[in-house]
């Protein structure tokens, strides 16, 4: 049965058709004029901030050279593939993507323009009235530019060129594919997170770094300035002057006194202001601590504040079928994360991509705990290596290491340098925000390499939380987890000094008439309705996954949020119309 499955598997993989357009109520509901206005930066918040999305034009070229004319209007920042951009078009890796507007701003003496990009994918090259002042490679990540110096008194021309290799190449791409087809979607480019202006003072905080010391009932804050600086400083928590504060290896110390513990169901956030001469921020934190520790059979468990939690979670990639990577409003970004939470969710596994700052708030203020896959790169996947014979012969996930760079797509000491260093920056990107409980470097050996050395560097880099080295397979013994994934065989517990956890089980599939993108449909098991879906879940979690959490499970990672193009293993649809998931006392009310 198991090989059966797989060639069909195999088989799914190879048909392809034009995708259905579909559009969210989000969508639907856009207006161009006013596109993701939040806030960007939920961490390090001012007042004083010009949001940048809108209609810019755009045009694609075959070469570098500024183009002569513009091809139209796109809306920002909405990727050229996607429908929400008004253009639907893909850029192609010899194409280049030219992205223009005007800057409307007067400039102010003694303050410095800085010009913000949450994501480019995949290279940018920005222009300032046609001078060249950034080269940034990487589309995941943010990146700011001072352009003060760049700015002219009447008039400034912003441009913007991308070039995007996507999957052709040894650079991240998550789960983008040119030849989009089964668990891998359609690739998209350019910018595709918000672009903003913010005004700061000559000298002004680029970076606040808040480590929860909860063992000790305080905080340690660290303060990064862009220029050398001396000044007095202010702490306001939750509204109250900090007095009494402690130096102590370059980190101001602040005593927490009758401290809240954050936890999914009492997630609770400190708002801390720091104030200097000069400057001003706002910022959050919370207080709790993510641990193993062992139970009184001596089996390690999963621990929030010192407390044993069984992380029960859901595979979400962030897809829209109207905004590709991204979401077509604030308010959908806290649907998803809501609907999971409903259906007893307490974890979210962020999939190889890395979203807005606005995503992870909302998990720290909802109180959903997050794993961070790092965004997988390399050459072309050898599906026969990484795919097919780890689901066929059992053995072969476990006792092959990860120096058969050719195997593994990971010839290239350029991308194995560029994914550190991506993988590095991922962690200070994301280390402010407290939902984040692991990292996942690796993901079912796509572009592994090197694993025991990158785990230790992480740690290094952040000591505070969790890390799952490999999940699925290829586990090289090092790391916080035993990781496996089931699909086609029933999990059983593996014997380890590690916490041991499912980081993707379920993937059934139940395709849902005029919510779907295509008509051939791939999944791991095909159920004709929500009835036969839900019990076939809940016999799955009855029956396999609540026996293992007594074994020593300690998370189970379920496949996965929605449907996405030819997948429809979603818990919702695609356009997230219908949750698929029938409460399970109605579903014995109407069984019985």
């Amino acid at each position: 049965m198991k090989l059966l499955n797989a060639i069909k598997t195999v088989r799914l993989f190879q048909k392809k058709e034009k995708l259905i357009p579909m559009i969210t109520r989000w969508g639907k509901q856009l207006d161009p004029q006013h596109v993701l206005e939040e806030y960007p930066r939920p961490q390090l918040k001012r007042k004083d901030y010009m949001n940048l999305n809108g209609y810019w034009q755009y045009a694609f070229t075959k070469n570098h050279d500024f183009p002569e004319s513009f091809d139209g209007q796109i809306l920002v920042p909405f990727s050229p593939e996607c429908q929400l951009s008004r253009v639907l078009r893909q850029l192609q890796p010899l194409e280049y993507l030219w992205y223009e507007r005007e800057l409307d701003l007067v400039i102010q003496s003694h303050q410095r323009c800085l010009l913000h990009f949450g994501a480019v994918d995949q290279i940018a090259s920005v222009y300032l009235n046609h001078k060249l002042i950034e080269y940034h490679v990487g589309g995941y990540l943010p990146f700011t530019i001072d352009i003060t110096d760049y700015l002219c008194y009447e008039h400034n021309l912003l441009t913007v060129c991308v070039e995007d290799f996507s999957d052709t190449s040894y650079r991240s791409k998550g789960k983008q594919r040119l030849n989009r087809g089964g668990m891998y979607y359609t690739a998209q480019s350019g910018i595709w997170q918000t672009v903003w202006l913010e005004w700061v003072p000559e000298t002004y905080i680029k970076d606040v770094k808040i480590i929860s010391d909860y063992d000790n009932d305080q905080i340690k804050v660290s303060i990064c300035w862009n220029k050398n600086y001396d000044s007095t400083l202010s702490f306001i928590i939750d509204g109250q002057p900090i007095t009494d504060i402690q130096q102590q290896d370059g980190y101001h110390c602040i005593k927490i006194k009758n401290k809240k513990s954050w936890t999914p169901d009492n997630p609770y956030l400190y708002t801390l202001k720091i104030q200097s001469n000069e400057d001003e921020v706002e910022c959050y934190f919370a207080m709790r601590i993510y641990t193993i520790e062992n139970d009184n059979r001596n089996i390690p468990r999963i621990c929030l504040n010192h407390q044993s939690i069984f992380m029960h979670g859901v595979l979400d990639q962030g897809y829209w079928p109207d905004g590709l990577y991204t979401a077509p409003s604030d308010e959908a970004l806290i649907y998803d994360i809501k609907s999971m939470k409903s259906l007893g969710f307490n974890m979210i596994r962020k999939h190889i991509k890395i979203e807005p700052s606005r995503w992870y708030y909302h998990c720290d203020r909802l109180g959903m705990i997050v794993w961070q896959d790092m965004v997988n790169g390399g050459s072309q996947y050898h599906t026969w290596f990484i795919t097919y014979m780890p689901s066929l012969i059992s053995w072969t996930k476990k006792h092959i290491t990860d120096n058969h760079s050719k195997l593994f797509s990971r010839e290239s000491i350029n991308g194995q340098w560029e994914w550190t260093l991506e993988c590095k920056e991922t962690v200070e990107h994301l280390s402010c925000f407290p939902c984040i409980s692991t990292w996942v470097l690796f993901n079912e050996g796509w572009g592994q390499f090197q694993t025991k050395k990158l785990t230790n560097y992480i740690h290094k880099l952040d000591d505070t939380r969790m890390i799952d080295s490999a999940s699925g397979w290829f586990d090289q013994q090092c790391g916080d987890f035993r990781s496996e994934h089931h699909y086609f065989d029933e999990p059983k517990m593996i014997p380890d000094t590690r916490a041991f956890v499912l980081s993707e089980y379920g993937g059934f599939a139940c395709p849902i008439q005029q919510h779907m993108s295509v008509t051939k449909v791939y999944g791991y098991g095909i159920y004709k309705n929500v009835n036969d879906f839900s019990k076939a879940y809940y016999h799955l979690l009855d029956k396999t996954i609540n026996p293992l959490i007594q074994q020593g499970l300690c998370a189970a990672i379920y496949t996965q949020l929605s449907d996405i193009e030819e997948e429809v293993n979603g818990l919702l649809t695609y356009d997230r119309e219908i949750c698929k998931l029938i409460e399970k006392d109605n579903l014995i009310k109407e069984n019985s």
